[in-house]
């Protein structure tokens, strides 16, 4: 398929001395494409994270439950998650040193959404290169099979860019991988309220309708080294990047000062396709 020369390959992580995850977490990454989960927030720090999104979906005054997608820039409390040291701890077992926060969403399913998101890989949708951004999903609320947690195919990472096709019905992304069911048994990522998952940007993931009267929120935070850059002036200059630690030695990202308050309106937002989870 047409990758516009993007690289679409996954790199495995070299770091024979992470500080923070195990050398067999970092093993099962670089095989699975994914590691969770991973004890992050206190129960009282959790409740604290779904009030806070709470009060953000409440802002929204009915707009759509997904419609939180990279107020980094204009959000102060998204801005502080993207720096949490613990977070960082772990992403940078993953990139290195120099991490780039380029993207959020908070992915909300309500009770009884009908609305899947098929499987595909997240970096087919992102006009960057190389492709090594690694995803931190953190649970907002409880997430199992019963109210459709994000859902991994082990292994596709390192199958290159698959194949997909227009996705029917009520999706919540367009692309629908071809073949997904000769790929492998699909592992539920199933996390507590303030657990974490990484998995990488090749990995083919994606969740089922929310057929339970729970709501399943997760936030996503995009995390990758500052030798990934954009391909694409569009998102260029609307990518509200943050370097959280480190340097950008080659100058690809435009580093974003923290906001001030949380400011939810859409106007001044240019629509990106982040892929789903």
């Amino acid at each position: 398929m047409n990758t516009d020369g993007r690289d679409l390959s996954f790199k495995p992580v070299e770091n024979p001395n992470p500080k923070t995850l195990s050398p067999e977490q970092i093993a099962h990454y670089n095989g699975e494409g994914y590691v969770a989960p991973l004890d992050l927030y206190a129960p009282a720090e959790a409740i604290a994270n779904r009030a806070y999104f709470d009060r953000l979906l409440a802002m929204l005054d009915g707009s759509n439950s997904n419609a939180l997608n990279c107020f980094q820039g204009r959000c102060e409390g998204i801005y502080d998650l993207c720096l949490e040291p613990r977070i960082l701890d772990y992403v940078e077992d993953i990139v290195g040193p120099n991490i780039i926060c380029w993207a959020t969403h908070y992915f909300c399913k309500m009770p009884f959404d009908a609305k899947s998101v098929p499987w595909h890989q997240d970096a087919s949708y992102w006009p960057l290169t190389p492709s090594r951004t690694v995803t931190v999903w953190l649970a907002i609320d409880d997430a199992d099979e019963e109210n459709a947690a994000m859902r991994f195919i082990p292994r596709t990472h390192n199958r290159g860019h698959l194949e997909w096709k227009k996705a029917d019905g009520p999706v919540v992304l367009d692309q629908a991988i071809v073949g997904i069911n000769d790929m492998g048994e699909p592992f539920s990522d199933n996390l507590k309220a303030g657990q974490i998952s990484l998995h990488a940007d090749m990995l083919a993931h994606g969740s089922e309708p929310n057929a339970s009267a729970r709501r399943r929120c997760g936030l996503t935070l995009r995390f990758c080294p500052p030798e990934v850059r954009p391909v694409n002036p569009v998102w260029e200059e609307g990518i509200d990047a943050i370097i959280c630690r480190g340097t950008d030695p080659a100058g690809y990202w435009k580093h974003t000062e923290r906001p001030v308050g949380d400011n939810v309106k859409p106007e001044g937002r240019r629509p990106q396709n982040l892929g789903g989870n």
